[in-house]
C-alpha cells in the first residue's frame, strides 16, 4: 500500500452511533482546547504583561485525526508524540478521560499548570514522550520501536501482548527538519516496526506556506526507505460532489490549486470560492450548475471537507494500514478549520479576539459558565458522552508510566595495570562485564555508537555480546577465516546498537532505551560512545534526552587536546561546561582507572535513581600512571561527590593546586616541585566540576531562602548543611591561592575561588586546538607542568 489516496466513500467499520458520537466528541475537543487557549490569554489576569500565546489554528487542524486515534484506534500499549502545537487538544482529551483537572487547564501556561508543550516530567504520567524541540518527537518513536524490538527479540515483554503502536502526529513544517531524516535512514537500516506518523498537512507554516509539492517529496522519501504511504486527500462530501456532474472538473480545480490560494480563499469564504473557481473554469457549465446547488455556507463547507477532517476517511486509512511496516499518513488539512481564523498566513500565532470567541461559543451551543462542561452544547446526552469516554480502547485507567524492579549493580571489575587510559580502563571494564555468565545487570546493558564502536573502547563489549540485529547475520570476515581484531555476529541476542554517523541518532536512541522502563517496564542500562567534540553535534537531542527524563550514560572520549596529533577538528574545549549546564545529566571526568571503575558502579545505580538521571564521562586515551592504591569507602565516597585531596593540605596551607581528567600527569610534577617551598601545599583531584559546582549552587539558594544554616561554614558534619567543596577547601587559610588546570575551558575550574574567597590562577584552553604531540600543545596552551609552576610562583 505505497502511495495510496484513501477514498472516503469506502466507509468504516465503526459503526453509525460511533461514528455520531466521535463527531460529538470531536465538537468539543475543539472547543476545549480553543477556550483553553482563550482563558489564558483573555480572562486569566496577565501579571507580567507578557504574552502567554497558544495555537488555535495548529489545534483545529489536528482535532480530528486526534479524536479519532484516542477515542476509537489506539490501545493502551500504543504511544503517541503529539505535535507540540497540538498540545491544549492533547490536555483537552486526557480533561474528557477524566485524566487531566479543570485546574490545570485554567492554568494553561501558567506555573504549576498544564505545559504549553506536553511534558513527562511537567504534566505527568499522561505523556509518552515529551515534545516541544520540533522534529525530535517525531522522531523518537522511531527508536522507541527499535526499543520495543529489542526487548521483545529477548523475551522481556509480556508474552501474547500485541507490539505497541510508537505514533508520532508531526506538523508539515517539522518535515524540514534534518534529524527527521537521519532517523529516517539509520533506523531503516534496523527494520522497524509498528511505528505510525500522521502528517497534520495543513500547508501552513509560522512565517508562510509550505511548498505545493511538498507533499510528492514526502512520499518519496517515506516510500524509499521501506515505509506504507498513505495520502488522506478528500472527505465523504467532496467523494460524492466529484461523482456527479461537473464533479471531475471540481476535483481538478482542486488538486492544481495553489496553497496559498486555497488558504487563501478558505478565510474568505463561500462566495470567494464560487468567484475563483467559475473565474478559472470559465464555460463549464455543470461545474457551475454542481456549484450552484450549495448556497455560500455549504459551498464553503464541501470545500473544506478534507480528508483529516472526514472521520470516515480518517477511520477507514487507521482500519486498512495492511501490516506491522512503518506507516505515514499525509493528511489533508485546513489550519484553523473551524475557527474564524481558519485559512489566513497569519493563523499560526494568532489569536481569537473576545468578539470572536464569543461567536465561536454560540457557534457551539456552550452557554455561559458551561465552558468547561464536558458535555456542553452536544446533541447527545452527558451520560452517552460519559459512557462513550469511559469504553474508548485506550482509556483503561491504568497509569501510562510503567514501573521497573531495581537491579542490583555488581562492583566494577577494574583491574590495575601500571599505565593505562580512562578510555583504555572503560572499556576493559565493559569487556569483563561482558564475560560474566548468568548476570542479570549485564545482560541489561545495551551499548550504541554513531560509527565509532571501536575508537571508543566499545569492540570487547560488542565480540563478547555480538550486534543486535532482528535476524542472524554472520560475520564474514570470521567465516571465511580473515583475521579481525572484531567479531561482530548479529543476532537477536545481541546487546549493542549499530548507528551511523550522525550523534542525534545517538542521543534519541539513548533517549528511547533511557526510557524503557517506564514506556515497556524493563529496565535497561544503555550507555552510548562518541567522541567528545561531537556532543555540540547532537546537542538539541542530548537536552530533549535529559528532559524527558531519560536514563543513560554518555561516555564521550577521546577529549581535549590531549587528543593530539587529531587537531582542532577533533579537540573539545567547551563540553566541561555543557556537562556542568545541562540539567539531568551529571558529568564526570576521571583521571585514573580506579576512579572510573568508582564512578561507574555510582552512575548505574543513579540511572535507577527516582531521583537519578543520566551520566557523562569526558575520558581520555592519554595513557598516564596508575596509583598503586585500593581506594576506601571514603574515598570513593569523594570521587563520586566530585573531589578528593590526592595529597592533602596542611595546616597552614597557603597554596594548592586542583586539576581535571587528563592534566593529573602534570599537576602531579608540579606538586612534586613546589612541595619543599611550600610543605604545606595540596593537590586538589577534581572528578565532577558538576556535582561540585552545583552541590554548592542548591546549598546556597536554600541559604538565601533561609532553609539553610547561614554559618555553614562551621558546620563539619556534611549532613547536607556544607557542601563538599566547601568542606575540601575548608583546612585552607584564608590568604591562600589556587592554581587550577583543565583539558577544556578554564573556567570549569575558575569558580573554585568564589567557594571561600581565594584567588585562582585558572589554566585551561579557550582557543581552538591543532595537530602537534601533547608536549607542544601543552606548552603552547600553557598547560603543561611548566605553566602551573609559572602561574605558583607568580604570588610567591
Amino acid at each position: 500500500m505505497t502511495g495510496e489516496i484513501i477514498d472516503a466513500t469506502a466507509g468504516t467499520r465503526v459503526s453509525a452511533h460511533d461514528l455520531k458520537m466521535l463527531a460529538e466528541v470531536e465538537k468539543k475537543v475543539r472547543w476545549l482546547s480553543s477556550w483553553t487557549i482563550h482563558n489564558a490569554n483573555h480572562i486569566r489576569p496577565k501579571r507580567d504583561g507578557i504574552k502567554v500565546g497558544g495555537h488555535q489554528a495548529s489545534c483545529a487542524s489536528l482535532s480530528t485525526l486526534m479524536t479519532a486515534l484516542y477515542f476509537n484506534v489506539l490501545r493502551p500499549q500504543d504511544r503517541v508524540a503529539v505535535k507540540p502545537h497540538a498540545s491544549p487538544v492533547f490536555h483537552a482529551i486526557n480533561y474528557m478521560f477524566g485524566r487531566q483537572s479543570r485546574e490545570k487547564l485554567e492554568n494553561f501556561r501558567a506555573f504549576g499548570g498544564a505545559q504549553s508543550y506536553p511534558s513527562r516530567t511537567k504534566d505527568g504520567d499522561v505523556v509518552d514522550f515529551s515534545t516541544g524541540s520540533v522534529g525530535l518527537g517525531a522522531a523518537v518513536t522511531n527508536f522507541a520501536a527499535l526499543t520495543q524490538d529489542y526487548l521483545r527479540y529477548k523475551n522481556m515483554l509480556p508474552k501474547g501482548e500485541k507490539p505497541g503502536r510508537m505514533v508520532a502526529l508531526v506538523g508539515d513544517a517539522e518535515l524540514d527538519e534534518g534529524n527527521i531524516y537521519e532517523a529516517l535512514l539509520d533506523t531503516w537500516k534496523h527494520d522497524i516496526r509498528n511505528v505510525w506518523w500522521v502528517i497534520d498537512y495543513n500547508r501552513q507554516s509560522l512565517d508562510g506556506m509550505i511548498d505545493a509539492h511538498l507533499f510528492r517529496v514526502i512520499g518519496r522519501f517515506f516510500r524509499a526507505v521501506g515505509w506504507n504511504v498513505i495520502t488522506i486527500k478528500y472527505g465523504r462530501k467532496l467523494h460524492d460532489a466529484f461523482a456527479r456532474p461537473g464533479g471531475k472538473s471540481l476535483k481538478k480545480w482542486l488538486n492544481e490549486s495553489p496553497n496559498d490560494v486555497y488558504s487563501a480563499l478558505t478565510f474568505q469564504g463561500g462566495a470567494a470560492w464560487r468567484k475563483q473557481i467559475l473565474a478559472d473554469m470559465p464555460g463549464d457549465n455543470a461545474l457551475a450548475s454542481l456549484l450552484g446547488d450549495y448556497d455560500d455556507d455549504a459551498l464553503h463547507d464541501l470545500m473544506t471537507n478534507l480528508g483529516g477532517h472526514c472521520m470516515e476517511a480518517i477511520l477507514n486509512a487507521f482500519e486498512n494500514v495492511p501490516n506491522d511496516k512503518p506507516t505515514v499518513f499525509i493528511a489533508y488539512t485546513v489550519k484553523g478549520y473551524g475557527l474564524p481564523l481558519q485559512g489566513h498566513k497569519d493563523n499560526h500565532a494568532g489569536l481569537m479576539n473576545v468578539a470572536q470567541m464569543e461567536g465561536f461559543r454560540k457557534a457551539n451551543n456552550i452557554a455561559e459558565g458551561a465552558e468547561w462542561d464536558r458535555a456542553a452544547g452536544l446533541d447527545c446526552a452527558a451520560d452517552d458522552v460519559r459512557a462513550f469516554v469511559d469504553a474508548a480502547p485506550f482509556n483503561n485507567r491504568q497509569p501510562r508510566q510503567k514501573f521497573a524492579e531495581i537491579i542490583t549493580v555488581p562492583e566494577m571489575p577494574y583491574q590495575r595495570a601500571d599505565t593505562g587510559s580512562t578510555q583504555e580502563v572503560f572499556g576493559k571494564i565493559l569487556n569483563e562485564l561482558a564475560k560474566s555468565k548468568n548476570s542479570d545487570f549485564a545482560d541489561r546493558i545495551v551499548t550504541t555508537s554513531p560509527d565509532v564502536t571501536v575508537s571508543t573502547n566499545l569492540g570487547g563489549f560488542v565480540n563478547q555480546r555480538g550486534l543486535f540485529a532482528r535476524e542472524n547475520l554472520a560475520d564474514e570476515f570470521r567465516d571465511r577465516k580473515v583475521p579481525s581484531a572484531q567479531k561482530w555476529i548479529r543476532t537477536p541476542k545481541g546487546q549493542h546498537v549499530e548507528l551511523g554517523i550522525a550523534e542525534n541518532n545517538l542521543f534519541l536512541n539513548l533517549a528511547a532505551l533511557g526510557l524503557s522502563h517506564s514506556l515497556f517496564g524493563q529496565r535497561l542500562f544503555p550507555i552510548g560512545t562518541l567522541y567528545d567534540p561531537f556532543i555540540a553535534r547532537g546537542l538539541d537531542a542530548l537536552n530533549y534526552a535529559c528532559y524527558q527524563d531519560a536514563r543513560f550514560m554518555v561516555v564521550a572520549t577521546p577529549s581535549g587536546i590531549s587528543l593530539a596529533p587529531e587537531g582542532g577538528a577533533h579537540q573539545s574545549i567547551g563540553t566541561p561546561m555543557i556537562g556542568m549546564g545541562q540539567p539531568g545529566l551529571t558529568s564526570f571526568e576521571p583521571s585514573f582507572g580506579d576512579e572510573v571503575a568508582a564512578v561507574m558502579g555510582w552512575s548505574f545505580n543513579h540511572m535507577q535513581d527516582k531521583d537519578g538521571g543520566s551520566v557523562y564521562l569526558r575520558l581520555s586515551t592519554k595513557p598516564m600512571a596508575q596509583p598503586d592504591r585500593v581506594l576506601d569507602d571514603a574515598t570513593k565516597a569523594s570521587i563520586v561527590r566530585g573531589g578528593y585531596w590526592l595529597r592533602e593540605p596542611g595546616e597552614n596551607c597557603k597554596m594548592v593546586l586542583a586539576y581535571c581528567g587528563a592534566m593529573a600527569p602534570e599537576a602531579i610534577a608540579a606538586w612534586e616541585q613546589l612541595k619543599d617551598d611550600h610543605p604545606d601545599l595540596g593537590l586538589l583531584a577534581v572528578t565532577s566540576t558538576d556535582r561540585l559546582y552545583n552541590e554548592w549552587q542548591d546549598l546556597e539558594r536554600a541559604r538565601l531562602e533561609g532553609k539553610a544554616d547561614k554559618n555553614a561554614s562551621k558546620n563539619t558534619s556534611n549532613n547536607g548543611e556544607m557542601a563538599h567543596i566547601e568542606n575540601l577547601l575548608k583546612p585552607l587559610a584564608k590568604d591562600a591561592r589556587m592554581v587550577t588546570v583543565i583539558d577544556g575551558h578554564p573556567a570549569a575550574l575558575a569558580w573554585l575561588g568564589a567557594v571561600r574567597g581565594h584567588a585562582v590562577a585558572p589554566l585551561g584552553i579557550n582557543a581552538f586546538g591543532q595537530c602537534g604531540d601533547s608536549i607542544d600543545l601543552y606548552n603552547h596552551y600553557q598547560i603543561d607542568t611548566a605553566a602551573i609552576l609559572r602561574a605558583a610562583q607568580r604570588w610567591d
